[in-house]
């Protein structure tokens, strides 16, 4: 009888437990599904056709000794990124000290030449005007006073000898400083090393190359593109390009340089980029595929690529009408960006759901994301 009783119950417990379950399942399934929506748009669009082009540096070139010397120390190895005025080799500067201090002598001496010269210039003009007093009487002859204003004279000189001389000294210190500064070899523009033409210990002359910056951080776009497809780029036109990983990008076209490959009849044209966050690493000469137009623009309506959902051959959104997720069957076209052209199915205005939308199922309550 106990047997019984507790089976009962627990048969009981089951049931409760079935129906509390089955509630729980039909709330969660009528709970509004948290959904981001896009709008269908018209928007113009031209044919394009794709186009094999490359990423260049802006700048580059090679780092050059200023000064001749032996190097004392490279600084940096190749593939370093560098900034500007980072020091990146040093020449030995023992040779350039030493005419430096050389200089800086020569200095001093002149300027002890000066006091000494405006010293006697002080005397010599002191005797003239002594002299000069005394030039109406009898107690001096003509010719003594013309001596002193002679030796007047010549001292006027020796003080002008030695400013010069001091002038001199002085723009040979600021030569000598600035060969100094010259066995700092420094990087003139952010970049990276790309090759190394030389080594510790090896003597350089003025002018020799000792490294090869590039500057892969300000990039480029250049194609070779046909003759016949330049009328649709103007100044400050864009257009989209993909990298070799996949990802869409954009760029401003900014000139055509002046010259035609007559062999493919194509023009070099360089174009501004605007890489995404998910561009990944950049490196001069790198593939890219440009899409250039051939064609007017025309109006189409668009759809956001992530608001389909393909379902075998089928090729489906989801429509918001109402706080409810309407299955929608399309057609799409051709690809203009992140976003497909419709051409049967969607209206312009409609809010389609482009995030959410993997596990939605007809007519089910959704709420918009702001």
């Amino acid at each position: 009888m106990l047997n019984l009783l507790i089976k009962s119950v627990l048969n009981l417990l089951i049931k409760i437990v079935s129906v509390f379950l089955l509630t729980a399942s039909q709330v969660n399934a009528q709970q509004a599904a948290l959904v981001s929506v896009d709008e269908v748009i018209e928007q113009p669009f031209t044919q394009t056709s794709p186009i094999l082009g490359r990423l260049v540096a802006i700048r580059s070139g090679t780092v050059a000794a200023q000064t001749s010397g032996s190097v004392s120390e490279i600084l940096v190895r190749l593939g370093d990124s560098v900034t500007q005025g980072q020091v990146l080799a040093t020449i030995d500067a023992s040779t350039l000290l030493l005419q430096k201090q050389l200089t800086d002598s020569r200095l001093l001496e002149a300027k002890s030449r000066l006091k000494t010269a405006r010293a006697e210039l002080a005397l010599a003009v002191q005797e003239t005007r002594r002299l000069e007093g005394l030039k109406s009487t009898a107690s001096i002859s003509r010719a003594v006073y013309d001596d002193a204003k002679q030796q007047q004279n010549i001292a006027y000189s020796r003080v002008d000898e030695a400013e010069a001389a001091i002038n001199s000294s002085k723009a040979s210190s600021r030569l000598a400083e600035l060969e100094l500064s010259y066995t700092s070899i420094t990087a003139p523009f952010d970049g990276t090393v790309i090759g190394k033409m030389t080594e510790t210990g090896n003597y350089l002359q003025k002018g020799q190359a000792v490294l090869q910056l590039i500057s892969d951080r300000s990039l480029e776009l250049e194609a070779d593109i046909p003759s016949s497809q330049l009328e649709g780029l103007n100044t400050g036109s864009a257009l989209s390009f993909s990298l070799d990983n996949g990802t869409m990008h954009s760029a401003t076209f900014r000139a055509i340089i002046p010259e035609e490959n007559l062999r493919t009849r194509t023009r070099k044209v360089r174009f501004t980029p605007d890489f995404s966050p998910d561009a990944g690493i950049l490196v001069n000469d790198q593939s890219v595929t440009l899409f250039v137009p051939v064609g007017k623009k025309e109006p189409v309506i668009s759809v956001h690529k992530d608001g389909i959902v393909r379902q075998g051959n089928r090729e489906i959104v989801y429509v918001v009408v109402e706080e409810k997720a309407n299955a929608t069957e399309i057609q799409t076209g051709r690809s203009i960006g992140n976003r497909l052209e419709i051409q049967q199915g969607l209206s312009v205005g409609d809010l389609v759901v482009v995030r959410g939308n993997e596990r939605l199922r007809p007519n089910q309550s959704v709420k918009v994301k702001p």
